[in-house]
């Protein structure tokens, strides 16, 4: 996998990752555990659990994790999760509060949790993992897509005033630009990639303050991706999407320093169709 280098001893830096699981039990089956026993991640943002409360805690560890889960109210669907390893820097960073749901009236069942954390310096960050619907174009999947990414809308200045700092991650099932799809001319008219879609990404970007922490590293080139289909020989051939994010509020992005895709070496290795975004915060 295309990982940095691990250092227990990372004073001063918050290691973040997010990664659409696609099932965590089958993510296990697949090698997840391997991955992430080599990665020394402070905070683990999950979507797509798909699993009951007691078996995602179980297979991660609530000894080595504080563990935040929302399972979906239907079974074996969506399920979003943010753990924090208790001995991070110290055992320092464990949440002070946690909130589930992102708005009343809105399909977000096992889409959206919050965790308040207490940084060091004795600010207060926030963490948001969440799981935005894939859509289908006029379809009433539609419909809840855009009711969540108007919900969104109005969550996000509330996160500012909340917190020192905020983060949302997670699969935001929405290619930004042209640069976020290999093959974003076939796609125009797809869910993910409507201009309709893209326009909520231009408002949060732009007038709402936040930040893209993977593409203002990486800069105006291809992806990198972060999901390619199962089918054909996408993988192979490197037409994906870049659909996980981190979105930060200026200064916290402004600390951060690296942001790695853990792309599996080959097809046959992955443990989902999503790979683990992963940024290092220098606090």
């Amino acid at each position: 996998m295309n990982q940095q280098s691990t250092d227990a001893t990372r004073e001063g830096v918050l290691r973040v990752a997010t990664v659409n699981v696609n099932g965590i039990r089958a993510a296990y089956k697949r090698g997840m555990a391997d991955w992430l026993e080599g990665r020394d991640i402070d905070v683990l943002c999950l979507q797509e659990v798909r699993a009951p409360d007691k078996v995602a805690k179980d297979l991660l560890g609530e000894d080595r994790w504080e563990i935040h889960h929302h399972e979906a109210e239907a079974k074996g669907r969506a399920g979003v999760l943010t753990a924090v390893r208790r001995d991070a820097h110290g055992g320092t960073l464990l949440p002070v509060e946690r909130r589930v749901g992102l708005a009343e009236g809105t399909n977000d069942s096992g889409r959206w949790i919050e965790d308040d954390i207490a940084l060091p310096d004795g600010s207060k960050l926030t963490i948001v993992s969440t799981y935005v619907h894939s859509g289908e174009v006029d379809t009433p999947r539609q419909v809840d897509k855009y009711a969540f990414l108007d919900a969104m809308t109005r969550r996000l200045p509330d996160l500012v005033e909340h917190a020192d700092h905020a983060l949302i991650v997670g699969d935001l099932n929405v290619g930004h630009t042209e640069l976020d799809i290999k093959n974003w001319k076939g796609n125009v008219k797809n869910a993910g990639f409507l201009p309709e879609e893209r326009a909520y990404f231009d408002r949060y970007f732009g007038e709402l303050g936040f930040v893209d922490v993977a593409r203002s590293l990486a800069g105006e080139v291809p992806g990198p991706y972060t999901w390619w289909s199962y089918r054909g020989q996408a993988f192979d051939n490197d037409a994906g999407w870049r659909i996980d994010y981190h979105m930060a509020t200026p200064a916290l992005a402004g600390k951060a320093a690296t942001a790695v895709v853990d792309r599996a070496a080959s097809y046959d290795t992955r443990f989902s169709d999503h790979a683990p975004l992963v940024v290092d915060y220098r606090l």
